[in-house]
């Protein structure tokens, strides 16, 4: 199974795993979202596209769009506290290296004032965008980011992020025009999601030193 056609027809898939797993999907796709957000090595695991494809089955009856949602946030909100705290561990031990190039010091104190000045909406923003979603709560645990606050932008963010995707899948997608388009659709999410990460590097590479 090539894993570009399962990005692709995430429809059809879903469909087929909620036909043969029942009420085992909620944990699958729990699984799938706690993965993505709660460890560094699982930032390829579709969410966006995912989750519009859920809120559209859920429209058809296949699921239960509150519990889907609440499933999910929970899920979310899960991974993000697991990514924080492996950070929050991991952090310390990885900059103790003084003569360290990247791993020093003023690395861990430039990224704790960070998070301290701006932690919350980078933890809420980022979970619209793939890949950033997985590292933020890893590097907010770095940081050593206030848990309380952590915690309280990180439910938001989750809620907003889950909500926004699914509610959209639900309402809107089975309209006839997204319903006969729908790989095209979800390949649309995809790159609309990557895209303002690709122009923050390109802009990084271009800028000056």
């Amino acid at each position: 199974m090539d894993f570009m056609d399962v990005l692709l027809h995430l429809d059809k898939y879903l469909l087929i795993l909620t036909q043969n797993y029942g009420l085992w999907i909620y944990l699958i796709l729990f699984l799938i979202i706690f993965c993505e957000t709660g460890l560094v090595v699982a930032p390829f695991l579709p969410g966006d596209s995912m989750l519009f494809v859920a809120g559209t089955l859920a429209s058809g009856g296949a699921m239960d769009v509150n519990l889907l949602i609440s499933v999910l946030v929970l899920a979310a909100f899960s991974g993000d506290n697991t990514n924080y705290w492996i950070g929050r561990f991991v952090g310390p031990k990885v900059f103790s290296h003084e003569k360290s190039r990247f791993f020093n010091h003023e690395h861990l104190a430039r990224t704790h004032v960070f998070y301290e000045r701006h932690g919350g909406k980078t933890v809420v923003f980022s979970r619209f965008l793939p890949i950033i979603r997985t590292f933020a709560p890893f590097v907010a645990g770095v940081g050593s980011m206030s848990y309380r606050r952590f915690m309280l932008y990180s439910f938001a963010g989750g809620v907003s992020w889950i909500g926004f995707f699914v509610y959209c899948g639900y309402f809107f997608g089975n309209a006839p025009i997204i319903k006969q388009n729908l790989s095209i659709f979800i390949m649309g999410i995809i790159l609309l999601t990557i895209l303002p990460g690709a122009f923050g590097l390109l802009r990084q590479k271009l800028k000056p030193r």
